[in-house]
């Protein structure tokens, strides 16, 4: 007779939130492709560059001073005044460091954070999609209900105002924009965040902003600026925004990221995040600050090398067959696959088999993204040609 703790036994005891979000479909891919040699990684978004020297300096100096005890649960007060003058001298719009300020483990908890501050279960949130995986499952967990706003690669994979406004009901609360977007370097136009706006302000809604690539534009966008969300008209007070220092300075095993927040929902995520983390790694939040003060040109010269990788792989995906809208964000491709005739995970899994190169499938971003994959030029150059030049090979064969 099996005993109470056996393995079915257990699953069936687990929570319906656990049981119900699925696994990373990032993931997935990547734990294969460790098992195998000679494989070309397209996959993690994680920058192939070490994180500036300034930064472990300041963060080894901190070390060897003893600083490894918690700082103040909202981060050290000179680390959020950096914060808040950053963005105030980059877009224009003005926190208060004491009171709007949040330094979190990462952008991850500070969109858990978010959808645990505006949401009930029962509320909605609209999410434009292809969109980062952890978008739904943290609003999941809140206990909210998620409503996908499709979009479309005819479109650049970039929201309309008038497809989020055709998906508001009475219950919908909140919205969540990801721009520049993971997985589709699509960026968002001010006239269209202008547009959104009016529908956000018209039908009463909160809005949580992940702008985590903000400084990784490029070609016409950076022309344009990015479109700090808070800075368009109606929105600040409506907004959390949410950053980080993960991909623009190539930080992100020291999981520092920040919210920002007006009054009322600052204290509400400030309490959440006492009773779940206390305080970001003391280490981390040292380097963030070295981060801002000392390392621009380090940012500048990654998204610049970029920016070379991008034309590269949008230039070789194109010669390969498989028609690519050109990113101005982030660090991410988005190839239609369709002409193959392959789904975006046979495509996945054959071109991994076959040719040694992990991307991930569009649809593990949403339904708009089946017929794609993601892949990344947060690698090597070398390695990006070598990997459309397999790609071709392989369309070639299919």
């Amino acid at each position: 007779m099996p005993s109470a703790d056996t393995p079915t036994e257990t699953k069936n005891r687990l929570s319906e939130r656990a049981r119900q979000v699925p696994p990373s479909g990032i993931r997935r891919f990547f734990e294969i492709a460790a098992t195998m040699d000679d494989v070309i990684s397209l996959g993690i978004g994680e920058p192939d560059f070490v994180s500036p020297q300034p930064v472990m300096d300041a963060a080894k100096a901190s070390l060897d001073e003893g600083r490894t005890g918690y700082t103040s649960n909202s981060g050290i007060k000179k680390l959020r005044h950096l914060i808040a003058e950053d963005i105030d001298e980059r877009h224009g719009v003005s926190y208060d460091a004491e009171e709007q300020v949040l330094v979190t483990v990462g952008v991850s908890e500070a969109m858990q954070l978010a959808m645990l501050a505006l949401l009930d279960p029962g509320d909605e949130i609209l999410i434009p999609e292809p969109c980062f995986v952890s978008y739904g499952p943290t609003a999941s967990f809140a206990g909210a209900d998620v409503s996908y706003v499709p979009t479309s690669s005819e479109n650049d994979f970039a929201v309309t105002a008038e497809a989020i406004a055709e998906r508001v009901t009475p219950r919908t609360k909140a919205l969540m924009l990801g721009y520049p977007n993971n997985p589709t370097g699509a960026v968002l136009a001010r006239e269209e965040a202008e547009r959104i706006a009016e529908v956000v302000v018209e039908n009463d809604l909160l809005l949580i902003s992940d702008e985590i690539y903000d400084r990784l534009i490029y070609g016409d966008a950076r022309e344009r600026g990015h479109v700090c969300l808070p800075s368009v008209e109606g929105l600040k007070e409506r907004t959390v925004l949410l950053g980080g220092f993960s991909k623009n300075y190539a930080m992100t095993g020291w999981r520092i990221g920040y919210a920002c927040a007006p009054r009322d929902v600052f204290g509400a995520l400030y309490k959440l995040h006492q009773y779940i983390v206390m305080s970001a790694p003391t280490m981390g939040q040292v380097g963030a600050m070295a981060a801002i003060e000392e390392s621009q040109d380090a940012v500048e010269e990654m998204r610049a090398s970029y920016d070379e990788r991008r034309r590269v792989i949008v230039e070789g995906l194109r010669e390969a067959g498989l028609p690519t809208f050109e990113p101005e964000g982030a660090f991410y491709a988005f190839p239609d696959i369709r002409p193959t005739g392959l789904s975006s995970e046979e495509f996945a899994q054959q071109l991994l088999k076959e040719e040694h190169v992990a991307c991930v499938p569009g649809d593990a971003f949403g339904p708009s993204g089946e017929g794609f994959v993601r892949c990344s030029y947060a690698t090597g150059l070398d390695d990006i040609r070598e990997a459309v030049e397999r790609i071709g090979r392989f369309v070639d064969q299919v």
